[in-house]
């Protein structure tokens, strides 16, 4: 523990001494921070996906710096310091476990959840069930924790199976106002089919965004094989075609690609 309290403390100095004598550091501010913020969030997100142990413990150190940096900022203005921040959390992590420091039992991950919404009700933090889902969460994000913050109070489907009935409904109504060409009908039941898929995904513990990034990067490395393929022969996209392309496409996959 003496380690750990040791290397935070460090970060701490390291901190205070860039904020007096590096310019770049010395000028930040909380709205000039946010968008670095985002994207080192990203870069996290993109090394846990890849499992890569490294770029996770790198990525992890620059999301810690963005969250000191904010401490650091409020600490000047007077509003509060990384102490606060660590006890407010400390707090929220006590008072929001009643199952670990109180009375209540909650046998499975499910009962947490619940009890969670619950407590965050009653500290009127948030007014509605779905009000602490941020809307800036990327679209297939924000949908899977709508739903799921729609679970922990009981709104869902009783048997998961029936959600494919659903599925089958919206491609059904996708399918007719392709027949109408109403373009801006079209595009809100293009949102309820992917709606459904993701409350599919969920109900069968599949992170859709996690599959659709493994797939994004699935298309990426066989794409990239076409185009290699193609560079060696000195051929261009036009010049192979599409059934050269789908050749070499089948071919990356029996490659496992």
């Amino acid at each position: 523990m003496d380690k750990k309290l040791e290397a935070f403390q460090r970060s701490l100095e390291i901190l205070d001494r860039l904020r007096v004598e590096c310019p770049w550091d010395r000028k930040q501010t909380n709205e000039s921070l946010r968008i670095h913020t985002i994207e080192e969030t990203f870069e996290l997100a993109d090394a846990i996906i890849k499992d890569d142990t490294e770029n996770i413990k790198v990525e992890l150190g620059d999301v810690l710096l963005h969250i000191l940096f904010y401490a650091k900022i409020a600490d000047e203005k007077k509003q509060f310091d990384i102490a606060d921040v660590c006890n407010a959390l400390n707090d929220k992590l006590i008072y929001r476990h009643p199952h670990i420091f109180g009375a209540v039992e909650a046998a499975t991950a499910d009962d947490v959840s619940r009890n969670w919404e619950i407590l965050k009700l009653r500290e009127h933090k948030n007014k509605t069930v779905l009000e602490g889902v941020p809307n800036s969460l990327p679209s297939v994000i924000k949908a899977h924790r709508i739903q799921d913050k729609a679970r922990n109070v009981g709104f869902d489907w009783s048997n998961r199976e029936e959600v494919w009935d659903k599925v089958k409904e919206e491609i059904s109504e996708v399918q007719a106002e392709i027949d109408q060409m109403d373009a801006d009908r079209l595009e809100e039941e293009f949102g309820d089919l992917m709606f459904s898929l993701i409350n599919a995904a969920r109900l069968y513990k599949v992170d859709p965004d996690n599959a659709l990034e493994r797939t994004n990067q699935k298309f990426i490395r066989r794409f990239n094989y076409i185009e290699s393929q193609l560079k060696e022969k000195g051929q261009t996209f036009d010049e192979a075609g599409l059934e050269e392309m789908d050749r070499l496409w089948n071919e990356a996959k029996r490659q496992g690609l």
